[in-house]
């Protein structure tokens, strides 16, 4: 049962305690990426076996592997992920940010070019369940920011092929390549290349705690998006709203994973014991329940801090959640104050499954209490920056006694004498 905690009346460390990973995996993963590096196709293959229980005929999804996708994809739902892609690629759009110059100084130019990353590796779980909307949140800004080459890796089924609503999601999102492999062998592989799989710049998306401990081992070599954990919903409500409602929103969260983490945070004692009695019979009517249950029980919480809804705010932002609810009747007179959260969902009909799917905001969000320093994946994601600097002579000889004296007082001669020999009277 999920349970109830008196804020102020128990130790903060009950309150703002982190589920923790259940085992150690940073060898297992080690290994998995040396055998990849090694062994390079033929260890995927045999880690596809062992993991997934899968052989599938090409490493590779073919053409006619996408085609028979679609056509075996519920056309109502295609036009679903139609729908929900323009959703997502207008909200983006917005993010798209431009080169400039400065030229305000005579003879002196700077100036910055955005640059889209060349080759980016989508990583969309498998497993218990099937993510096309992983699919369209990695993909779009990607395609947004100009990326050549979007590689895709995911786990097959048993019977060697990718789940179809996955690759009806990628062809329209504009996936260019995608690969049937899963887990930390597909990072270690889009991360150093095998005869098949190319080596990508940059790998984004979510992934269980061997995806997330290989995507931590590889950085460096590549760049990644974040370390994302166990997926996390925080409620604030108070008494008006339906406890229905609430106790939907946090079992939303609950049935993602045993590890995830749902939590009310509200300034009535008596809603939270109705929240509570709506979880419990909720809950066993889901066809998860059983993973869910084991969220409850592990994670789930409900703070009462019957001082006011500006004292849960303050539980809100110390928390910092992937995902916050403000459900209550005017959400805009608070959102001012959250500072840190990944996502906030304002209102009482503004459930976290908007955001999951169609709003158009993105998905792949920071967890864990890393959204007090990092943000949502986007545009800016796929992009990076370069610099530029012009001077002209005459520029250069008004400034040079000055970046001479700079470079003298940090002890480094050879900097300042590029500089003044430039210059007529050094000559």
């Amino acid at each position: 049962m999920i349970r109830i905690y008196n804020y102020g009346e128990v130790p903060d460390s009950e309150i703002f305690s982190r589920n923790v990973a259940e085992k150690n995996v940073e060898e297992t993963v080690r290994e998995i990426i040396g055998n990849v590096r090694e062994k390079g196709d033929e260890a995927l293959a045999e880690y596809t076996l062992k993991f997934d229980g899968a052989a599938p005929e090409t490493l590779e999804v073919r053409e006619e592997e996408i085609e028979e996708a679609i056509s075996l994809t519920d056309g109502e739902f295609l036009d679903i992920l139609r729908e929900a892609a323009s959703n997502i690629r207008t909200f983006h759009e917005k993010q798209v940010r431009n080169s400039f110059v400065v030229n305000n100084r005579e003879g002196v130019l700077i100036g910055q070019k955005i640059l889209p990353i060349e080759k980016v590796g989508l990583y969309v779980p498998g497993g218990t369940a099937a993510y096309p909307s992983t699919v369209l949140m990695d993909s779009i800004p990607a395609k947004i920011a100009g990326c050549r080459e979007l590689v895709m890796a995911t786990p097959p089924g048993k019977n060697g092929k990718v789940n179809p609503s996955i690759l009806s999601a990628a062809k329209i999102a504009g996936v260019d390549r995608i690969f049937k492999m899963g887990g930390a062998q597909a990072i270690a592989a889009l991360a150093y290349g095998t005869h098949t799989v190319p080596k990508v710049d940059k790998i984004v998306g979510p992934g269980n705690a061997y995806v997330a401990e290989a995507k931590k081992q590889v950085f460096g070599t590549v760049s990644i998006d974040m370390i994302a954990g166990p997926s996390e919903i925080l409620v604030v409500a108070d008494a008006t709203c339906n406890p229905k409602f609430v106790a939907a929103d946090l079992l939303s969260q609950a049935e993602h994973d045993k590890m995830a983490s749902a939590v009310l945070v509200t300034d009535s004692g008596e809603f939270a014991r109705k929240v509570q009695q709506e979880v419990e019979r909720q809950l066993p009517l889901l066809p998860r329940s059983a993973v869910a249950r084991a969220s409850i029980d592990r994670n789930g919480k409900i703070i009462v801090a019957e001082q006011n809804l500006y004292a849960a705010i303050d539980i809100a932002n110390a928390l910092a959640p992937e995902h916050l609810e403000l459900c209550v009747d005017n959400p805009f007179d608070y959102l001012d104050r959250i500072r840190h959260a990944g996502s906030v969902f304002m209102g009482k009909n503004c459930p976290e499954a908007l955001g999951d799917y169609f709003a158009g905001p993105n998905h792949t969000l920071p967890t864990g209490g890393t959204a007090r320093f990092s943000s949502p994946l986007s545009v800016d994601d796929f992009v990076k920056k370069t610099q530029f600097t012009y001077f002209t002579s005459d520029a250069l000889s008004k400034v040079s006694k000055k970046v001479a004296k700079f470079a003298n007082v940090e002890g480094l001669d050879a900097h300042a004498k590029s500089v003044l020999i430039r210059s007529e009277e050094n000559l």
